[in-house]
């Protein structure tokens, strides 16, 4: 059995830890925390793109190696590609984890369903009022 952990950096819906326990994922660790220098975009699904002025905030969290092997094999995100970066927590160290993103050109439509769930978790969550703002930017756009 594989036992190797690996952290992971949730923007999106899987930030929600029901959502992942319905996936039979029950992650080690949970930390709030932020990536400098991309932006969430929401398209029929979320990703973060590079931009050097932004933040998007989310959620770094510890699952098994093949936990993440099989929710990333789901048909919906299977698109994702993942890439190393640096999540700065809220006392301010940094851990460096995976990020799992589509390549923008495969970013398409809207989704405002996706759209407004995601304001839902991030309100719960209690993301910062400026995040959340652009958020609902987004749910307006879709």
């Amino acid at each position: 059995m594989d036992n190797e952990h690996v952290t992971v950096f949730f923007y999106g819906l899987f930030m929600d830890r029901s959502l992942l326990a319905e996936k039979g994922i029950t992650p080690s660790q949970a930390k709030f925390g932020h990536l400098d220098g991309f932006a969430l975009r929401i398209g029929t699904r979320a990703t973060l793109v590079r931009n050097k002025s932004s933040r998007a905030y989310g959620v770094a969290m510890t699952i098994r190696a093949e936990e993440l092997r099989a929710l990333y094999s789901e048909q919906s995100v299977a698109d994702y590609v993942s890439e190393s970066v640096s999540v700065v927590l809220p006392d301010g160290s940094v851990e460096s984890a995976l990020c799992y993103n589509l390549p923008v050109s495969k970013l398409s439509g809207t989704n405002a369903q996706y759209a407004n769930s995601l304001l839902a978790l991030a309100e719960k969550l209690g993301l910062p009022s400026d995040y959340l703002q652009q958020i609902r930017e987004q749910v307006s756009d879709a």
